[in-house]
Formats: structure tokens, sequence, C-alpha cells
């Protein structure tokens, strides 16, 4: 439960609003408290109605016994001395006792869960800073539908859980504790059997919280499971479909769909248990109740209307302590989820460098000193000894087989991955010692799955660049071949784009993708595979525009077509993680094996 009131705890940042909820909840409760203790006045003129008196005679008597609080006097002048009236003025006085009740009731309700919709809403963005800032390596191991589940599923979970702390437990609470201090004011016994109920009720809670906590946690885990199942599903329904293979599908999502019923089963008799507990302890507390005030009225020392009072206040606070089996369910589930997202908050993010200096713009040299990279978890090394140097403005092409480790080596520039060892280094300075802003502003990169978000075309193009002016984005556009068809779309720069860039051809996401990473004015670019969804007419322009762009910039591909390949100033070999061999193309062909086998069986348009 410590992730729960950590969470619980932060919304002190409220306090004003926190204060404000507190106290109409005590403000309604006190009204209950008060609107108890006026029954007894309407009692005495009911049970009694011969030798009944009226209100004000009451407060003239209540004044003589010597309490510790009286009735003013100009009170007292204002109060009728007719039984009747008295039963009817203290009738209408908790009438407007309920009303003025049950508005506060609804501000603290209104406060409360304004308080908790705005604290998680913070929490999520808190959540969302820091997954977007946490190493590429740990958010490709975990997966993204991990961190999409707790950013929503968990989140949700928690306000739900605040709710029923700040909302409703509050409120009963509040309540049953002014019911049972006007049941003390009747008969003071009751207190006794309070502290022999209390912490056994306690107890027995608490044991069924804790198995409802287990119980929720592993429900969680196993939704998280069906989130990224369904998930990849859903973004790959064509290769789904094509492949036959809907059976397959179910028969795993019935598996995972089955793990979240085992889990969700396990709290159930925590649940169903919780309720029937506290209405058999209520039903002991009353007939231990209802004996010492038997006992009491026997010996005389309990009056019969007292004993009558004392029960409707018992009944009342019975009536608000009842549903707290069921908040302290929804409050103990809750705290599975506020422990997963402490998991991601107390992660360390990606080290900034901000004790560095920035790194000067890119005009020498990119240096790659003995690097080697492991994935966490991974028995083989993914890169080993990685040593090469590229001059500035020239333009690289890296090949090699699925798997060889191309993506990762050109992931470590841009320091989207940290080296396991070794180092990188630009003009001299080794980019772990420099600010990453500074290396990462140098370097645009074009990835094989294009990123489109839904956003206009020009959001899209100007996605991460502050203060860009439309001439620059009208630039980048032209180079990447993009204009024409931005052009001809219905509301030409301003045209929406669906989500995942849905609305657009594998080309045209493509080319906003390589106008994206232009718009920066990169030193580096990097193209992994750009081309790999643009047609071959579409290529050849978007290549020459690409060469004429290069000019004062170095330039690193991982290229599938043979034409990027044979452009390029050098061509880096790779295979399972080494460099095999280093040259033009020309000088592989003759004397590089690996190479050979690629130009012959995994690089597109080559001619021999």
């Amino acid at each position: 439960m410590s992730s729960f009131w950590t969470f619980a705890g932060k919304m002190a940042r409220h306090r004003l609003m926190l204060a404000a909820a507190l106290f109409f909840a005590l403000l309604s409760a006190l009204g209950l408290g008060v609107g108890l203790l006026s029954l007894a006045p309407v009692l005495e003129q009911i049970v009694h109605p011969d030798s009944g008196r009226g209100l004000a005679e009451l407060a003239v008597e209540f004044n003589d016994s010597g309490h510790w609080i009286s009735v003013p006097q100009w009170l007292i002048s204002l109060l009728p001395s007719d039984q009747f009236d008295g039963v009817v003025l203290v009738l209408i006085f908790l009438t407007c006792l309920t009303v003025v009740g049950a508005l506060c009731n609804f501000t603290h309700q209104y406060i409360s869960q304004t308080l908790t919709t705005r604290a998680v809403a913070e929490f999520r963005e808190e959540l969302f800073r820091k997954v977007i800032r946490l190493p590429l390596g740990i958010v490709v191991n975990k997966g993204p539908s991990e961190y999409i589940s707790r950013l929503v599923r968990d989140s949700a979970a928690l306000q739900q859980g605040l709710n029923a702390l700040t909302g409703k437990t509050v409120a009963q609470v509040t309540k049953g504790f002014a019911a049972l201090i006007a049941a003390m004011v009747y008969d003071w016994k009751i207190v006794i059997v309070a502290i022999i109920v209390g912490p056994i009720l306690a107890i027995v809670l608490r044991k069924l919280a804790k198995r409802v906590r287990r119980g929720s946690r592993g429900s969680l885990a196993a939704q998280q499971e069906m989130l990224k199942h369904s998930t990849e599903i859903m973004h790959g329904l064509r290769a789904v479909k094509t492949s036959t293979a809907e059976g397959e599908s179910e028969q795993v999502f019935d598996v995972v769909n089955r793990s979240v019923v085992k889990h969700e089963l396990r709290m159930r008799i925590a649940r169903a248990m919780s309720g029937p507990i506290v209405e058999t302890l209520a039903i002991i507390v009353l007939s231990l109740l209802a004996a010492i005030a038997s006992k009491s009225i026997l010996n005389g020392s309990l009056s019969f209307d007292d004993f009558i009072l004392s029960l409707i206040a018992l009944a009342v606070a019975a009536t608000s302590f009842r549903p707290l089996a069921g908040i302290i369910n929804e409050i103990s589930a809750a705290a599975a989820p506020a422990g997963r997202i402490l998991e991601i908050l107390n992660e360390p993010i990606e080290p900034q460098g901000d004790a560095f200096a920035p790194l000067p713009r890119h005009a020498e040299s990119i240096q790659f000193d003995h690097v080697g990279f492991t994935y966490d978890a991974a028995d083989v090394a993914a890169l080993e000894d990685i040593s090469f140097t590229i001059r500035f403005g020239e333009r690289v092409a890296v090949v090699g087989p699925n798997g060889s480790g191309k993506t990762t080596m050109l992931g470590l520039l841009p320091r989207l991955l940290v080296p396991t060892n070794g180092r990188v280094l630009v003009d001299g300075f080794d980019i772990a010692e420099v600010q990453l802003a500074s290396i990462r502003r140098q370097v645009g990169v074009v990835t094989q799955e294009s990123f489109i978000m839904n956003g206009t075309i020009r959001q899209n193009i100007a996605f991460g660049v502050d203060d860009v002016d439309e001439a620059a984005i009208r630039e980048a556009a032209r180079i990447a071949h993009a204009t024409d068809f931005i052009d001809e779309l219905p509301q030409g720069w301003d045209t929406m784009v669906a989500e995942g860039g849905a609305s657009l051809s594998g080309g045209q996401r493509q080319r906003l993708s390589i106008a994206r990473a232009l718009v920066r004015n990169p030193a580096i670019l990097i193209l992994d595979e750009a081309t790999s969804q643009v047609d071959s007419g579409s290529e050849v322009a978007i290549r020459d525009a690409i060469r004429d762009a290069g000019v004062d910039r170095t330039m690193l591909v991982i290229a599938h077509r043979m034409a990027s390949v044979i452009d390029a100033d050098r061509i880096v070999v790779l295979d399972a993680g080494r460099i095999v061999d280093i040259g033009t193309h020309s000088e592989l062909l003759k004397r590089c094996d690996v190479y050979s086998k690629l130009t012959r069986t995994k690089l597109v348009g080559v001619e021999q």
C-alpha cells in the first residue's frame, strides 16, 4: 500500500482544494450529528405527551443542568412553549439541516473528484515525460504496450482508488463517527463495544485487502499482455489475413484472456467475503449493544427514549460504516497500479549530459573506436569491435545480412543506444561527454517504418523543430519530392493526416519523413532503408535531390537498393556484428564474398 499512499500524499500539492473537500465533508457530518441529537426533543414530546415540555422549557432545564455549553437567552425567548409547535419547529430545522448537509456532501464530492482528476492528470504527465526520456533499449526490451498500459489502464485504476479515498472514505467515515458520537452522548457504554470490535474488523479487512492487492497486480500484468497481443494483431491485421493466421491469433488471445480471468477470480473470494463479514459483525455489535442497553434500562440507569435514540444513531453509524469494506477493496486494488506506475517513475532517464559542453557543429569526422554493444538479456553481442572513420561530407553505405547490426550501429550515433564498450567520436569529441541535445540536433534520421502523427502535413514536417519558417518547410518538402502530392491534397499543407499516416501511401509517408529530417538542416543524415517504400521512379528523383542536399553534410545510408550503394563513397560490410570489409562497390565485388553474395541475393536492382 505504500505506493498508493505515495500518490495520495502527492495530492497535498493542492492544499486549498484538499482542505475545502475535507471542510465540506466535516460540515456534512456535523449536520448529521446535530440532526441526530435534535431528535431528542421530538421524541420527548411523542413518548411523553403528558409530561413533556416545550422547547423553551427544555432549553431552560438544559442550562440548569450545568452543561459546559448553554443555550443563549435570546434564543430561548424565540423558542415555542407549545409542544406541537416545538415538534414542527424541530422537524423544519431537521429538513433545513438535511438540505444543507446534502449541499455540503455534493460540494465535497465535486471538489474531491476534481482534485483526483487533476492529480492523476499530473501523474500521467509526469509518467509520460519519464517514459519518453527513458533509454531506448529499456523501452524496446519491455515493449511499448507495457508503457501504454501503465499510462492508460493503471492511471485509471489509480484514479478510482484515489476517488474512493478522498470521496467515499472521507464521507462515510466522518458521517459514521458523527453518528457514533451522537450515540455516545445518549449512552457512553457504546465506547466499550467500539474498542472491542473496531480492531477485530480492521484485522479482518486488512487480510482481505492483501488478497485483493495480489489479485489486482496479477490481473494488471495479464491485461497488459492482452493489450500487447491485441495491439500487435490489429497493427498487423493485413499480414494476419494474408497468412490465414486468424485461428492461431485467436488461440493466443484465448490463453491470455484466460490468464486475465484467472487473476480476476482470485479477488472474488476477498471481495465477496468483505460485505458479509462486516454485516455479521454489525449484527453482533448491535446484539451486544441491545444487551447492554436492556441491562441499563432494567437497572434504571438508562431511559427508554435515550435507548431508542442511541439505537437510531447506531443504525445511522452502521449504515455509514457498512460500505467501508467495498471502499477498502477499491483502495487495495489501486495499490497494484500505483506500484507499477511508481516503478517507471523511479527508473533513471537517459543521461542528458547537462554538465558537459555542447557539441560544435560537425565539420571534421565521425569515428567508431572499438565499439561493442550487447542488448540487455542477450547472450550474443549485437556489435563487436567496430572501428572505422568517416570523413565530413562523405556518403557511406552500410550493408549486411539481416541481423548483422546495421541499425544498431547507426543507432549509437544519435545516442539512441549507448555502447557497451568503446567510443563514438564526432570531430574528436566523445559523444558520451557532450550535451545530448547538441548531438541530436545535428542528426537527421529517416527510418524504414516512417513515423507519421495525426496532424497536418505542415506539422508533420516541422515536428520537433522550434521556430521553423514556412520557407524551410517548403524547401525540405521540395528536396524530398513531396511538394507535388502535397499540392494535390484537398487542403494542401493544412490537410490532416490520419493516425499512422493511413490516409497516405507508403511512398508519400516516406517522403514526409525525409522532409522532416531535412528541415532540421542536419550535419549528419542517417537513412535507414529510407527508400524501401518508395517506387523506383520516385527513388531516382529523391536520390538525386538527397545527393544535392549532401553538400556540407555527412551521410550514412542503410540500403537495400543497389543504386543507393553504388553512389556511396564507401561501403561498410557487416556480418554477425563485425565489419568484414570496407571499400567501393567495384572493390568489394572483387574481394568480399559477403558483399558479392548480398549483391546476388539481397540488394535490389543489381546489374552485374
